[in-house]
């Protein structure tokens, strides 16, 4: 039987959300040099861009020393 989605912990419900919330508009747009406290409203805020970023590759594990210190550019 599986598990109710009401019971699974919280951190596995996350999911990447396209649609942003107001302070979370402004704090990208603070990061791009397009947001300036007295002069722009919090009301018509410009669309942002949010992207899901992409896991990128896992370094390969390195199994003997003499592979490591190859990799290091050691020699023993």
């Amino acid at each position: 039987m599986s598990v109710d989605r009401s019971l699974k912990s919280r951190s596995a419900l996350t999911r990447h959300r396209n649609v942003l919330k107001r302070d979370e508009r402004i704090d990208v747009l603070t990061d791009e040099d397009n947001w300036h406290e007295n002069k722009d409203s919090v009301f018509g805020l410009p669309k942002v861009a949010h992207r899901k970023s992409g896991a990128g590759k896992k370094a390969k594990k390195i199994k003997d020393k003499a592979d490591e210190a190859a990799a290091e550019g050691k020699t023993e």
